[in-house]
């Protein structure tokens, strides 16, 4: 399956990165996206801002990984008071999958002008390479999120969690 990646545009000002994503965020851009917030974590960064203007749909896959970090990074603690991710101007589409899914509280929501100081510097990061195996455990763990997040996603993902790890189990995809 070649589905394009979602672009990711990625800005970085003290503990602060700011991360652009442009077009079809997917299961295929998910790990990149996993992979680079967890770095972005160990980096020091503490305060989260995602600009959506230009992200059109964000597949369930992306969504559980999005849920996921919302639900760890929201967590209360000394070093990280309230949300740190921030939904800047998503798009109503988005915004209603976040809703329906019921993770929209993880987040808080924000529109206008993205306020990143003159001296941020754009930060590279090397895509993964993941394997078939890697993207089917990021399906998985991501579905998995958000049923355990609400409960009423079980009925819409039962069926995909149970196939990504039945595949898993199979010798060609662990």
């Amino acid at each position: 399956m070649n589905t394009p990646s979602a672009k990711m545009l990625v800005m970085v000002d003290k503990q602060c990165a700011c991360i652009r994503i442009i077009g079809r965020a997917n299961f295929t851009s998910s790990v990149d996206f996993k992979t680079l917030l967890t770095e972005l974590r160990q980096r020091g960064c503490c305060r989260f801002i995602l600009e959506l203007s230009e992200c059109v749909l964000m597949d369930s896959t992306f969504l559980g990984v999005l849920a996921g970090f919302g639900l760890k990074f929201g967590a209360a603690g000394k070093d990280k008071p309230g949300r740190p991710i921030e939904l800047l101007d998503p798009t109503p589409r988005i915004t209603e999958l976040l809703e329906t899914l019921g993770v929209l509280h993880l987040f808080k929501l924000t529109r206008g002008p993205l306020d990143l100081a003159a001296c941020a510097q754009p930060v590279k990061s090397a895509p993964a390479k993941p394997t078939k195996a890697d993207i089917s455990r990021a399906c998985l763990e991501a579905h998995q999120t958000l049923i355990d997040i609400n409960p009423a996603n079980a009925a819409r993902f039962k069926d995909v969690a149970q196939f990504l790890a039945e595949g898993l189990k199979k010798p060609d995809t662990a």
